[in-house]
């Protein structure tokens, strides 16, 4: 009898809580419905996305890490002129014919490699209102239960697990995690901005409210959100009643923002500060230096490569 009455004593917000904290996160949304105007021309015919890091587009990157976090149903929001995205995760036979009667089996398996890393979904964002209502878009394909958001932008290290640390932290402390990563002060207005709380682990934190892209002096802190997300479904109805903020757009920040001020029905909300290997492909010159960066760790290219690099900047330095 006791355990029944203390059973009933749980709100349903409680349960709500403890549902979605023990869901298994195996959903990736990736937001793709951008025009890419910082790399134009080169982007005025070709996805931002697809433009190549050493010898794979930048998505597929993002894709191959959803992949290493467990989360093998991918959707991407896509928008006009994002068709090569799809071309791209599908099969193309008639290359795949030609390599096979070449006997070339390593170029093969690399083609083959993006069709098979997961199962692909698109939606059309269609009116570009910003990263929240993106989002939103994603609802009819996630459900009722907590997912993952990866920005295309952003390419995390393999070396550096993030996601999968972000999907424990969501499973123990249910609500929304986000990935957080401290800046310089001159920086922080190009991101959102998070006010924290320490936790009694070094790299998670409580977070208490968020800003942005704050102007200069009115960050809460340096710690920036950085795209890489795990959600409550109840951030849904939270973009849902979100204003249009900068630029007109919907911002997830602002809606993240709301829950970020619950202790349930969707919130809290946690950062897991990150201190790997970050390569930002949304800049021209961060773009460079992650290409430069990940041809030299690779062992095929980089001993050559770096020889190379050497040879060129002590000459640079020489004139």
């Amino acid at each position: 009898m006791n355990r029944f009455f203390i059973f009933g004593t749980f709100t349903n917000a409680m349960v709500h809580r403890m549902t979605h904290s023990r869901a298994r996160i195996g959903k990736a949304i990736i937001p793709a419905a951008g025009l890419g105007t910082r790399f134009l021309p080169a982007t005025k015919a070709t996805p931002k996305e697809m433009l190549p890091v050493v010898d794979k587009p930048a998505i597929q990157y993002v894709v191959e890490e959803a992949v290493a976090a467990d989360l093998s149903d991918v959707l991407m929001i896509t928008g006009r002129n994002k068709r090569p995205l799809e071309d791209h995760f599908d099969r193309n036979y008639e290359l795949e014919e030609a390599l096979t009667r070449k006997g070339d089996d390593g170029r093969l398996a690399r083609v083959r490699e993006s069709s098979d890393l997961a199962t692909m979904h698109y939606v059309r964002q269609g009116d570009p209102k910003g990263l929240g209502h993106a989002v939103l878009c994603a609802e009819p394909h996630v459900g009722n239960e907590p997912f993952a958001v990866l920005l295309g932008d952003d390419l995390i290290d393999p070396r550096d697990p993030l996601l999968s640390r972000m999907i424990d932290v969501q499973g123990r402390f249910g609500g929304s995690v986000i990935a957080l990563m401290e800046v310089a002060p001159e920086q922080i207005h190009l991101y959102g901005a998070a006010a924290i709380k320490p936790t009694d682990e070094v790299d998670v934190v409580r977070v208490t409210d968020l800003v942005e892209k704050p102007d200069a002096g009115q960050a809460p802190s340096n710690f920036a959100v950085i795209g890489r997300y795990v959600l409550d479904p109840a951030v849904f109805d939270a973009i849902r009643k979100t204003e249009p903020g900068r630029n007109g757009e919907i911002q997830l920040t602002d809606a993240l923002r709301e829950l970020s001020h619950r202790d349930a029905d969707g919130g809290p909300v946690h950062g897991v500060v990150f201190t790997g290997r970050r390569y930002d492909t949304g800049d021209r010159g961060d773009y460079l230096r992650a290409i430069v960066r990940l041809a030299c760790e690779r062992d095929d290219l980089g001993p050559e490569f770096r020889n190379w690099l050497r040879t060129y900047v002590t000459e640079e330095m020489q004139e």
